[in-house]
């Protein structure tokens, strides 16, 4: 029988002078296993404590911080193989990480145990080797936690082009344009100002469906149904690549497919669907504990959901109709 060690782990939070959120990453000592390879603050979880506990001990030693505000995410099984590096044999062992966004703390983060610190932007990673355990939060991380549908159809083309707008100037930084009843030239005219308008606030464009016309206009990428999803063979390059999923085969597709992340749906009820059956929570919370892509909740989402998303394993949740109204 695997002995497993459970870990728990901090992603610690911060804003920088730009308002962009970058997290700590340190440097595993030397005379340790996996020496000068980067890693999330952390340790082994005692018998006799919790995982909280062990985040905040491990802190406390680590970085001499107390955390005060912590958010339970994504808990990760990790085979490490055995490694031999500089006259030091670490054999090879199985991990259970307990990963918990610190997003407030008391004290100055300085190093403890001679290790290196640095605060690093998720989207452009400047420090290595990073350990293989964290390459997919790394990925996960580099995602917003709002990702944001359009509702043109129901609220006007003005009306949504200005909340579209005002939600771009308070952070929006992903969104798909789903305009089913457009087609044609009427679809590439809106695509093409939605684009010009989240180029200027740096925000990422994916088109419902559509993979030419991402292709052709130069949008980020390409959302795809279920439908399209299970007959996929290879993942489109060039872009990023979601997908819509409903259940734990068309999740474990798109984990074989490598897509950049994936939304599961419905989680509530929902205006878009009504009468449909539902996931609910505890099942969702379930299906996260099987597949290692990022995630969004879908489906009767509003933005006091986030929490209990995250507290399942989501990256985040998506939202149709809430988000404009906010």
């Amino acid at each position: 029988m695997v002995k497993i060690i459970h870990v728990a782990v901090a992603i610690l939070q911060r804003k920088n002078q730009f308002g962009q959120i970058e997290f700590l990453l340190a440097s595993r000592p030397q005379g340790k296993g996996w020496a000068g390879w980067w890693e999330f603050p952390g340790g082994k979880i005692e018998v006799d404590e919790t995982p909280e506990q062990a985040l905040s001990r491990e802190l406390q030693e680590e970085l001499g911080i107390t955390p005060t505000s912590t958010q339970q995410w994504l808990i990760r099984r990790f085979d490490y193989p055995a490694i031999s590096q500089n006259g030091h044999d670490s054999a090879a062992k199985t991990v259970l990480l307990h990963f918990y966004f610190v997003n407030q703390w008391q004290g100055e983060v300085s190093p403890k145990e001679d290790q290196q610190l640095s605060w690093q932007s998720p989207q452009n990673i400047t420090v290595s080797p990073v350990l293989p355990a964290n390459a997919p939060i790394m990925k996960a991380l580099a995602l917003p936690p709002i990702y944001a549908i359009s509702n043109m159809a129901e609220m006007g083309e003005a009306a949504w082009l200005s909340a579209l707008e005002a939600q771009l100037k308070q952070g929006l930084q992903l969104i798909q344009l789903r305009e089913k009843q457009l087609t044609g030239p009427a679809l590439m005219r809106l695509a093409e100002r939605v684009l010009v308008l989240a180029k200027e606030y740096g925000a990422k464009i994916l088109l419902n469906n559509d993979t030419k016309l991402a292709q052709e206009l130069g949008a980020d990428g390409v959302h795809l149904s279920s439908q399209q999803l299970m007959k996929l063979t290879e993942k489109p390059h060039g872009l990023i690549v979601a997908a819509s999923c409903h259940n734990e085969l068309e999740l474990a597709h798109a984990a074989q497919l490598g897509l950049d992340f994936v939304v599961l749906s419905p989680v509530n009820s929902t205006k878009s669907h009504e009468g449909a059956i539902t996931l609910g929570w505890e099942y969702f919370a379930e299906l996260m504990q099987h597949t290692t892509l990022p995630v969004y909740a879908l489906g009767g989402m509003q933005t006091r959901d986030l929490e209990k998303a995250l507290s399942c394993g989501a990256r985040g949740i998506a939202m149709q109709r809430a988000v404009w109204t906010d």
